[in-house]
């Protein structure tokens, strides 16, 4: 069998494990310039499998086995890699569920990984891990695997894995901040709940993220910032939060709008009872340290707590508008849309917005064609369920992804049949977007210009036809009424 398995996601609880280092394979030496294959395992030191309060519902397939490869002379491959996993070690600490990968001989398991060619590295999840019950934070056991190739020299590497401390709760979404101007500044204050029977032993670790836009300040000692314009921090705490117990920062964590053009934005925090500061966080904080205080039990039921941002900062439409100029009987193609005049610009998941079309009286849309990857379709937009309603078109549907600019104009072709002249008939486009705090420029006419018909349309028309079929008739009806008074009796 040889099946090789795509990278997985990997776990949060991974990352942990990963800023413990990793360990070195034992390696035969290979002769210098030999252009042999060589293999090495990157596996981390120590892995936190799970946390002591999920037991037996803990399920982690994150845990990889990468094997890196340094090919031979010509670029040749590792070939019929095999790793071969000894999880006996994990006895009473935790279970390996069933693989697609590996074949089990007991707790033993030998996965095929193939042909290998990676000088970065090949990452292989083969073992599904799973929780027990009754185990306690720190309990471990040790995971020995070997990797051999029909080419390579033969390496080993061994992983202590870990059940990690309880899992600490966050409030979830809380109360957004609103109205906040770029270059100002808000806080933050974070809580968490330990709402498990383990006491975090290792003290506690608060890690803070805002999203882009936003800039944490360096303020506390006991924080490390990634960056000089940090948008993550990484602070401990020697405080063992008590199994129950809930506590709050004693100062908040401070932020600021950044970017001049950011219309939201948003801070979350996570709690960890396995501190271990995550790689990029260098610059500490120059002021005195947070510290926790205990507070209420709190019934926190979410991983993270969430700060929503709303800024000054405004997005203004207006609309693009043309005149439906033609004679009765033409479809002619009317460019409508929008124009995007800032300052903000929209990121991630904000609402794009839209255009909302009329059409005049006495005209009928047929169609609002659009392309999309190398295909297309008839109606960009929404058709409304009635007639004289609006034509809805969000610019963010796919339907506009070759034809959206930001920060510049977004417009697609209206087809639009001239059914008839209405003198002064005027249509509408209307633009939206919830941070326009522009309403004056939001609205445009679409002015109709119909000229008559041809002669030469007319007659082809089919009332027309059925026009002077009808007159026919009657020019038949009164000659005959004529012949029969002048016939003599």
């Amino acid at each position: 069998m040889s099946l090789p398995i795509p990278i997985p996601r990997r776990a949060a609880v991974l990352a942990a494990s990963l800023a413990a280092g990793f360990a070195t394979s034992v390696v035969p030496a290979a002769a210098e310039g030999s252009g042999q294959v060589v293999m090495r395992f990157e596996t981390a030191k120590t892995y936190v499998m799970y946390s002591a309060d999920e037991g037996a519902k803990a399920s982690n397939s994150g845990f990889v086995v990468p094997v890196f490869v340094e090919p031979g002379k010509g670029g040749e491959p590792a070939r019929n890699v095999r790793v071969v996993v000894d999880a006996s070690g994990l006895e009473g600490v935790a279970r390996v569920g069933d693989t697609d990968m590996c074949e089990a001989e007991g707790s033993v398991y030998t996965c095929e990984y193939g042909n290998l060619q990676n000088g970065d590295g090949e990452s292989y999840s083969p073992l599904s891990i799973l929780g027990v019950d009754g185990v306690e934070p720190g309990d471990s056991g040790t995971v020995r695997y070997t990797a051999t190739a029909d080419n390579a020299p033969t390496i080993t590497g061994t992983t202590r894995m870990t059940v990690g401390g309880p899992n600490l709760s966050a409030p979830g979404q809380a109360k957004g901040m609103s109205g906040l101007a770029p270059g100002k500044s808000a806080k933050v204050t974070a809580r968490l709940a330990n709402n498990t029977r383990f006491p975090a032993k290792r003290g506690v670790a608060l890690q803070v993220n805002v999203s882009e836009g936003l800039t944490l300040t360096a303020l506390h000692s006991n924080c490390f910032y990634a960056g000089s314009a940090p948008t993550s921090a990484w602070c401990t705490f020697p405080t063992k939060a008590a199994a129950g117990a809930a506590y709050t920062t004693d100062a908040p964590l401070v932020y600021t709008v950044t970017a001049p053009m950011t219309l939201t934005g948003e801070v979350t925090y996570t709690w960890s009872s396995a501190p271990s500061r995550p790689a990029g966080h260098t610059v500490r904080g120059t002021g005195s340290p947070l510290t926790l205080v205990r507070t209420p039990a709190q019934d926190f039921g979410d991983s993270h707590g969430r700060v929503g941002v709303t800024t000054t900062v405004q997005l203004d439409y207006r609309p693009v508008t043309a005149t439906v100029r033609g004679r009765v009987g033409d479809t002619v193609n009317v460019r409508l849309g929008l124009e995007d005049l800032g300052p903000g610009r929209v990121l991630g998941d904000e609402e794009t917005g839209r255009f909302e079309v009329v059409p005049p009286e006495g005209t009928t849309v047929t169609s609002v064609p659009y392309r999309f990857e190398e295909d297309g379709g008839q109606w960009a937009c929404d058709r409304p369920e009635k007639p004289g309603g609006a034509f809805v078109c969000e610019i963010g549907y796919d339907q506009f992804l070759e034809v959206r600019h930001e920060g510049g104009t977004t417009a697609i072709d209206f087809h639009i049949r001239i059914d008839r002249q209405v003198p002064g008939a005027k249509g509408t486009i209307r633009t939206y977007n919830p941070y326009d705090r522009t309403p004056a420029n939001d609205v445009a006419v679409i002015p109709l210009d119909a000229s008559p018909a041809p002669a030469r349309r007319l007659y082809q028309h089919p009332w027309a036809w059925a026009a002077g079929a009808l007159l026919v008739v009657l020019l038949a009806a009164v000659y005959l009424r004529r012949r029969r008074h002048a016939t003599p009796s």
